[in-house]
């Protein structure tokens, strides 16, 4: 066993490798028996998958006989299970504390999670275009909501039994009108900020459809703004 640490006891510190295999194992294991499945329905499910494993193999992984475990493994494992392949790797609540990389001392299970996923920032790490696609899916739900509310505003107002009630519909319409129109805007420089780098920014909503600016327009002397 490779020494960790000086001063670390290896009883204390097993293989990083071993730990993280030990993880999978005894989550998957946990997680069959939670769904009251066979090693057999398991692997069965995989195959179904398109990615077969075979009992015997999961059968070894679950007792800690099998001596590696490739990620494509995980993910299939993970999805079969109905879970997240983090999930398997850093089980919270079952495991509690591991290890994130080799000779490190163990952390929280659930601190190891979230780093893993970049949820908890790490000093120096390049956590790439995940923070723009959060800002992305956070700006497409302020727009949908906003029009929404906007919609349910202007029939407010076209319904309306006195004056009092209708200009305050139609004081917020305009409210969520403008709170829509700035989340589209938003949303029209950030997508051409990801083209610009080089990257496809997700899918929009028809809701959103005039976000981006068809390219026959781009010419045209008319603002961003106006063509919302």
């Amino acid at each position: 066993m490779t020494q960790h640490d000086a001063d670390a006891d290896e009883d204390d510190f097993p293989e990083w490798v071993d730990r993280v295999q030990a993880n999978v194992a005894g989550e998957v294991r946990r997680r069959r028996k939670e769904m009251r499945w066979s090693a057999q329905e398991l692997a069965d499910e995989c195959d179904r998958l398109g990615h077969p494993i075979p009992r015997n193999v999961i059968a070894n992984m679950e007792s800690g006989r099998r001596a590696s475990l490739p990620l494509v493994d995980v993910m299939v494992l993970a999805a079969a299970l109905r879970t997240y392949p983090g999930c398997l790797i850093f089980p919270v609540g079952y495991v509690e504390e591991t290890q994130e990389l080799p000779f490190q001392s163990l952390v929280p299970t659930w601190t190891a999670l979230r780093r893993f996923t970049g949820e908890e920032e790490v000093r120096d790490y390049d956590a790439g275009l995940v923070p723009d696609f959060e800002a992305h899916t956070s700006l497409v739900h302020t727009a949908i909501g906003a029009l929404e509310e906007e919609e349910e505003a202007r029939f407010a107002a076209k319904t309306a039994t006195s004056r009092a009630e209708k200009e305050e519909a139609e004081r917020r319409r305009t409210t969520y009108g403008d709170q829509a129109i700035t989340a589209k805007y938003r949303l029209r420089y950030l997508r051409r900020d990801l083209r610009d780098g080089g990257a496809t920014p997700p899918d929009l909503p028809p809701a959103l459809g005039d976000v981006d600016i068809p390219e026959t327009m781009t010419s045209t002397n008319t603002t961003p703004e106006d063509r919302l």
